[in-house]
This record gives structure tokens, sequence and C-alpha cells, in this order.
């Protein structure tokens, strides 16, 4: 296959026709395409574009600074609320507190009154039955010491009958009278009552604080039957010289 190659005479044509005819580009019409005022308009919008962003981004800085700082005003708000809710809730619980200790200190001061109140009555009913007693112990006392001066006088009245029969008990009788201690009561001593013991000695005590007389300690020992018996007989009586020689003769039945 062979390639087609043109003549001689045709290439020689072709490049004189070059030479002398006019190029495609001369042949164009001129366009005015307006670069430069396109590449102003271009910087003109991207200068407006940076300061657009720029202030776009200042004023997202400044709004974020501002959020911060609000933020922080109301963290800070928050912080001051919750202290001001736990230094309310403190109070709320010391004033609980406080009540709580006060009702019970009430309560406490009621129960003192309610016993001081009841003390007080009680201490009232006792100073007046007391008043009674010592009115009536009183009474008591004065009717005994005017038995005891009535009495006393009797007994002086009677001293003088008695003072011979005394003798007469203790020189014969061995009979001895001394006192027991107390001003109403008597001892008196036998001897000569035990056969086997002369010089043994018999007691008894004789109790004058009240009108009916009482035989008190004694030894020997007597069978309290027959003391109640003779002491019964002096009291009806008033008899002391019988009453002593019941008691002798109780004494010698006791020594046998």
């Amino acid at each position: 296959m062979t390639a087609f190659e043109p003549s001689l005479s045709t290439s020689n044509m072709l490049r004189a026709s070059s030479h002398d005819a006019p190029s495609m580009a001369e042949q164009l019409p001129s366009i005015n395409f307006g670069f430069d005022d396109l590449r102003s308009r271009m910087n003109q919008f991207t200068a407006r574009f940076d300061d657009f962003i720029e202030k776009g981004r200042k004023r997202v800085l400044e709004e974020r600074n501002q959020f911060r700082i609000n933020v922080a005003e109301v963290q800070e708000d928050q912080r001051s609320k919750k202290r001001s809710i736990e230094i309310l809730a403190l109070k709320q619980s010391q004033h609980s507190h406080t009540r709580v200790k006060e009702s019970a200190e009430t309560a406490e001061m009621h129960t003192a009154i309610a016993s001081l109140t009841t003390q007080r009555d009680t201490l009232l009913s006792t100073r007046d039955t007391l008043r009674s007693q010592i009115a009536s112990i009183q009474s008591t006392i004065s009717a005994r010491r005017e038995a005891q001066l009535k009495h006393r006088r009797y007994l002086d009245g009677q001293s003088r009958f008695n003072e011979p029969e005394l003798d007469f008990w203790e020189n014969y009788l061995g009979l001895r009278i001394d006192g027991a201690g107390r001003d109403d009561r008597l001892k008196f001593g036998f001897v000569n009552v035990c056969e086997r013991e002369w010089e043994r000695e018999a007691w008894f005590e004789l109790d004058t604080s009240e009108r009916e007389y009482k035989v008190g300690e004694m030894r020997p020992k007597l069978e309290r039957e027959e003391v109640d018996r003779v002491v019964e007989r002096l009291n009806e009586s008033r008899d002391l010289a019988v009453f002593l020689k019941g008691m002798r003769e109780l004494f010698v039945e006791a020594l046998k």
C-alpha cells in the first residue's frame, strides 16, 4: 500500500499560496472580553469578601467571648444561688434543731412544773397533817403534864404516909429504889428473895409515863401474865405497897 504523496507542483503551489494569502487569525474579528474590568471587579469582590469574613470572624469572636462571659456569669450566679441554697438549708436545719430542742425543753419544763406542783400539793397536805398531828400531840402533852402534875401532887401528899412504910421495905425487906435513866421510870430492886443466894438481887423497872403503869425490864424473868395481874391491881388501887409486895412474892416464887 503506497501513501499518497502530492506532486512537486502541487507542493510549490501550496507554499506560494501560503506566503501570499493572510492568516486565519488575522482574518478573525477582534473581541474585547473586559479582563481588566473583570479583574478589578474580582479584586473588589475579594476585598469585600475578605472584609466580610474578617468582620464575621470578629463578630463570631465577640459573640463567643460574650457567650463565655454570659456562661461564666450564669455559672457564677448558679454557684451563688447554690451557696445561698446551702446557707438557707443550713439555717433551716439549725432552725429545725432549735425548734426540736425548744420543744423538748418546753416539755421538760412542763413536766418539771407538773412535778413541782404535785410536790407542792403533797407538801401542803403533809404540812396540814403535821400541823394537825402537832396540835393533837401538844394537846396530849398538855393533858399528860396536867395528869403528871396531879399525880405528883398526889404522891407528894402521900409521901408523908409512905415514908415510914418505905423505911420498913428498905430496912427489913431489902428494897432499893433507883432511877432508870429517865424521869418517868423507876427501878425497884430486892435482895433476900433467894434462899440459896441471900445477896442475889431481883429487880424490875416501872414505867410511869402514862396513867396506866407498866412494868418493863425485869431480872429474873417472870411470867408476863402474873406481872400484868399485879400491875392491873396497882392501876386500879394506886396502892404501891400492895404492888411491891406482889412483885416480891413473884420473885421469891421464881427463885425457889
